[in-house]
């Protein structure tokens, strides 16, 4: 089965081939060794030589003739050679022909690039005397562990992944790393090893990328393979012998190519599916012979030859009375026949094209719990990896020679052997170690962590070890110690992670029921030691966590292995109703502010406990909060709401002590609130930047046209008629101005900050990026809608290359004198300001260099170190960089973080209760509940009152009425209402 949108070698739409399905391993046999050659040229498929990219560089003594247009291709010929008499070529190779192949040159095989020239560089602003070394990369903490393929072993002591723009080549024994960076700044899109370690596959993401190869261990670039994408690069595998390589673009385009990479040519080109491509890979017992998967496909290839030249033939694999599935994982066996896995679990076997049968365990219990997501066959057993975190061991005879004549087509089998790695583990890939006598593997986990694991199943079998543990996914949150060198994280994979950034150490961390999604040390004001953090979640509860060297705490018997820090649970509240964004301590350290997505914003009075002072609504999901400086006046709070709204609260009144149920809600209402309703100018912008740009050319035009004016007079009557003339000519109408545009939707805003009292700039996302706003708070104005407001920045200033990468997050140095931007893609910029330029009108220099995943690691938070020596950044690509400034003096090497000691009788203190069930109510409304319940009480107990009182009158009635039944019949009074 072929797709309609299929393609040749070539890009175009591919002839019929006579005979579909692949031919067999044995009729293929004597034609491999044509596909080994390297060092030939090889011919597109519509009848002319491939030619791409540069010339290739070669030593002194050779030289490089350019293939001839429609010259025939030496590849094909060898192919036609090895398997003799055929009836696609009944004629002999012309002279010509022959001779050409003889003028062609390989390229050197000791021939290297030049690292320096390949490697991407940071933007600096012209002639600004930035150093292109402000910031160097000097460690990483986190691993993209839910990216394909990304862990790779070079040795077994080098591991290989992965991190934004960075490749990063880790020593297992001493935790060191080393980078490599991306050419392209685009970001890296896979990697891959040769089979004999010798090099390793950079595949980037940019514009067409380049595939780089580089040698090891000496790292350095040997071969560039260029235009087999058109944005990025999904998967590249070698053949078994490492003579060929395959790569599978992403979206748009999905391009296969098949490249001999030692010339850099591409041998073969077609369009892979029309959906996602997970996964390419040779079949190790023929190299002419592929497979594809990906989203709801899987595609068999091989290597035809047909009427019109050498073309990969793809065939789509048929599901039939199976649920169509995407494919992570699968495996070729020797005889042509595929072994897939699928998202319910069971193993798909494939042969000719179609589902032979479908294994699944005993009562047709699926194979895994969930997708496989690798499929290995080692020592004679396959091997399963599935998203449950398991790892199975099948019989290989038992799967090979599987059948069923059911017509569900089921089989059941049991494994030989498996590992249950951990709970909360998901197993995306595995990668065998080069350890002598020993069965050891690494595994990457996509729940974030990487494994060794030892799959020899003997008594002496070692436990699963986790080397290394990461935050998965984005990481949402994060905070520096304001005391030394301690940083904290959070993400929503629930977890909370401490970092000595300075000895480049992980230190401990935290898991919850929920995830993480606002972070924020205690100042120093209200903790000295600077042993504390506070941490907001999605389900609206806010942690307090003390912070500890527990060397310092008293041991204790049979006491565990003690760790360099640790933390503890010190307070736990639950103020608002959905995800807490926001957290901020005002100047003085008396009162801590809340925003959450609920749209509303909490205050604290931080002496009391944290007792609750009350809370305010806003128009919209609170992102920021900001406490103004002590150069302000006031102590007020910037609050940023998402959909266009900036509010100023002031400082909120710290009542004295009251009985609780006096108090029926914590709302505020009687705050004076600024309102600031953002409207979109950028059209406007645009307009008076239009607008100069023609006064200066009219201008320009006006000088001209004098010039030429003055030089007619001086030629006479014929030079005045010429000079008419061409002003006739150069009349033209005028474009009409850019149209005023106001999105319908309002932008969001990512960020901002205070700069002068009463005013603030902002970043915007989507049609108002590409410029900072400065804006100032209207009066306040008890009587206005705020809804109906409509207000305009004062001021702008205009982003160079942001116009679709606005920024997300902004921080200073502690002078003031650095402005530091995450950017949406990724990238870090940094601007040189004057001293006090709250105005930011020297805000032209900067420092631009891509360094989180172009794709999807928008920076979420940055901030620098207390004394301004490191700059860390964290993104949602699941990365964490540390950078050092640029200094004349260099950093220690012994530098490391102190752990603040623990407060005295921390270890006799109880831990506080935790709110682990998210539907807990929060501060407000418990309140209300409480309210609710008492008044519903009152209510009863009125009616409770009245019920006796009723029950009291019913009583004396009954007296009443016996009494005058005891009377004579003259005497009695009538009963004229009947008692029900």
């Amino acid at each position: 089965m072929r797709e309609p949108d299929d393609q040749d070698s070539g890009g175009r739409k591919s002839d019929r081939l006579k005979g579909d399905g692949r031919q067999t391993h044995s009729s293929r046999s004597t034609s491999r060794a044509a596909m080994k050659e390297d060092n030939k040229s090889v011919e597109d498929t519509t009848g002319g030589t491939f030619t791409e990219g540069e010339e290739p560089y070669l030593d002194d003594d050779e030289s490089y003739v350019e293939p001839l247009e429609g010259s025939s291709s030496s590849f094909q010929d060898d192919y036609a050679e090895s398997i003799g008499e055929s009836r696609y070529m009944e004629t002999p190779v012309p002279a010509a022909e022959e001779a050409e192949e003889k003028v062609k040159k390989k390229i050197s095989e000791s021939f290297f690039y030049d690292e320096m020239e390949l490697v991407s560089m940071p933007f600096v602003t012209p002639d600004s005397n930035i150093p292109l070394d402000l910031l160097t990369l000097v460690h990483s903490f986190g691993y993209d562990c839910r990216k394909r393929a990304n862990l790779q072993l070079l040795d077994s002591n080098t591991m290989m992944y992965i991190a934004g723009n960075q490749l990063i080549l880790l020593d297992l024994k001493t935790k060191e790393q080393m980078y490599l960076r991306s050419s392209s700044g685009g970001g890296i899109g896979v990697i891959g090893v040769h089979p004999y370690k010798t090099y390793f596959t950079v595949a980037e993401k940019g514009v067409f990328p380049k595939i780089i190869i580089y040698e090891y261990p000496s790292l350095r670039p040997y071969r560039i393979l260029q235009d087999g994408t058109e944005l990025a690069y999904a998967y590249v595998d070698f053949n078994y012998n490492g003579t060929l390589l395959a790569s599978v673009g992403s979206s748009p385009d999905h391009t296969l190519t098949i490249w001999n990479w030692k010339e850099e040519q591409p041998l073969l080109r077609t369009k892979a599916f029309s959906q996602e491509v997970f996964k390419v890979t040779f079949n190790p017992e023929d190299d002419e012979q592929l497979t594809t998967s990906g989203s709801g496909h899987i595609k068999f290839w091989e290597m035809a030859l047909t009427f019109t030249g050498l073309k990969l033939q793809g065939s789509l694999g048929r599901f039939g009375k199976t649920a169509t599935t995407d494919i992570e994982g699968y495996m070729e066996l020797p005889d042509g026949k595929v072994l897939s896995g699928s998202e319910w679990g069971n193993m798909l076997l494939w042969e000719g094209g179609h589902i032979k049968v479908e294994l699944c365990r005993a009562a047709a219990k699926p194979c895994h719990q969930g997708p496989i997501n690798q499929i290995m066959l080692d020592e004679g057993e396959v091997i399963t990896v599935g998203s449950d975190g398991c790892v199975r061991i099948w019989d290989f005879e038992t799967i090979d020679t599987a059948d069923t004549a059911e017509e569900a087509g089921l089989l059941e089998i049991e494994p030989i052997n498996e590992l249950q790695v951990d709970k909360n583990v998901k197993l995306f890939s595995m990668i065998k170690m080069n350890e002598v006598g020993a069965n050891f593997w690494l595994a990457q986990d996509a729940n974030g962590a990487i494994w060794k694991l030892d799959l020899s199943f003997s008594n002496i079998t070692q436990d699963p070890e986790c080397l290394f543990s990461f935050h998965s996914g984005a990481i949402e949150a994060l905070a520096v110690s304001p005391l030394t060198y301690l940083m904290a994280t959070t993400g929503l994979d629930c977890s909370v992670r401490l970092y000595d950034f300075a000895s480049k150490t992980p230190l401990v961390q935290m898991k919850f029921k929920q995830g993480g999604t606002a972070l924020a040390w205690v100042p120093r004001l209200v903790n000295f030691k600077g042993a504390q953090f506070i941490v907001g979640f999605e389900d609206g509860i806010v942690r307090i966590l003390d912070l500890f060297d527990p060397k310092g705490l008293t041991v204790f018997v049979g006491r565990k292995r003690i760790l360099d820090a640790d933390i503890r649970l010190k307070q736990v509240f639950k103020p608002h109703t959905a995800a807490v964004t926001a957290l901020a301590y005002d100047r003085d350290g008396e009162v801590l502010a809340t925003g959450s997505k609920d749209k509303t914003v909490f205050f604290f009075e931080v002496e009391r406990d944290y007792k609750p002072i009350g809370y305010i609504t806003t128009p919209g999901p609170v992102c920021q909060l900001m406490w103004s400086g002590v150069s302000h006046p006031e102590n007020t709070l910037l609050i940023i709401c998402e959909n266009g709204y900036v509010l100023e609260a002031p400082l909120p009144t710290q009542k004295e002590e009251e009985e609780d149920h006096d108090v029926v809600s914590y709302e505020i209402k009687d705050m004076c609130i600024k309102c600031f309703h953002f409207s979109s100018v950028k059209s406007k912008i645009l307009r008076l930047i239009e607008i100069e740009k023609r006064k200066k050319r009219k201008e320009l035009k006006e000088k001209e046209k004098e010039e030429r004016r003055k030089l007619a007079k001086e030629m006479g009557e014929d030079g005045e008629k010429e000079f008419q003339k061409q002003e006739e000519e150069e009349e033209e109408e005028e474009e009409p101005l850019p149209e005023i545009f106001i999105p319908l939707t309002p932008c969001h805003i990512l960020c901002g900050f205070y700069s002068e009292p009463g005013k603030f700039w902002v970043s915007l996302g989507g049609y108002d990026s590409g410029f900072l706003y400065h804006c100032e708070f209207p009066p306040y104005d008890k009587n206005s809608d705020i809804t109906e407001k409509k207000d305009e920045p004062f001021d702008f200033r205009l982003l160079e290359d942001t116009e679709d990468n606005p920024i997300t997050t902004i921080t200073f140095s502690i002078n003031k004198n650095m402005m530091f931007c995450g950017m949406q893609n990724g990238a870090i910029r940094v601007y040189v300001l004057n001293q006090n330029d709250p105005s930011l009108a020297s805000m032209e220099d900067y420092w631009h260099f891509n360094m989180h995943d172009n794709n999807y690691g928008c920076i979420k938070a940055i901030s620098t170190s207390f004394d301004d020596r490191f700059l860390l950044s964290a993104g949602a690509d699941s990365n964490i960089f540390v950078f050092s400034f640029f200094s004349e003096f260099e950093l220690k090497k012994d530098m490391k973080a102190k752990v603040p000691s623990p407060r005295f009788g921390i270890e006799t203190e109880p831990i506080p209760e935790d709110i682990e069930d998210p539907k807990a109510y929060s501060i407000e409304n418990a309140r209300r509940k409480r309210e609710h319940d008492k008044l519903v009480k009152e209510v009863e107990e009125i009616k409770a009152g009245k019920r006796e009182r009723i029950k009291a009158l019913r009583n004396e009635l009954q007296k009443l009425l016996q009494m005058n039944e005891a009377l004579p019949k003259h005497m009695q009074f009538k009963r004229t209402v009947s008692l029900k």
